[in-house]
């Protein structure tokens, strides 16, 4: 599991590859991804925007943005958690994914938490010990 911490609010993923979605042959790789979000804070704050960058082993970036995360703008309380599965193709064996949420408080003040970065890891990619 991967987590970050940014103005009290926890973002953890865990990430799984989906074999039985891929097809190796047609350079097709996917992953689902957990994610939750925990307010450990002592504000109410409203998942906004969501920036991705996802990175295959070639080192190609694709940028996602967008409103909220699975058609939900979640807003949490102190204390609340909000979870949620998605998932991303690539035409590489492995990669990395990273990004931010814009988050809302109810003062109306927007700011970036973090996602923290964490890798895409399938049975097929080479493993070479340096």
């Amino acid at each position: 599991m991967y987590t970050s911490t940014t103005r009290s609010i926890r973002v953890s993923v865990e990430p799984t590859f989906l074999d039985d979605q891929s097809s190796p042959t047609e350079d097709h790789y996917v992953w689902a991804y957990q994610v939750r979000i925990e307010n450990d804070g002592s504000e109410t704050v409203q998942l906004v925007n969501r920036h991705w960058r996802i990175t295959d082993a070639r080192g190609r970036m694709q940028e996602v943005q967008g409103e909220g995360v699975v058609g939900e703008q979640p807003t949490l309380q102190p204390g609340q958690a909000f979870e949620y599965t998605s998932g991303t193709p690539l035409g590489t064996p492995s990669g990395i994914m990273a990004g931010s949420y814009e988050m809302e408080n109810t003062d109306g003040e927007r700011f970036e938490i973090e996602i923290p970065a964490f890798s895409l890891d399938s049975p097929y990619q080479a493993r070479r010990l340096n």
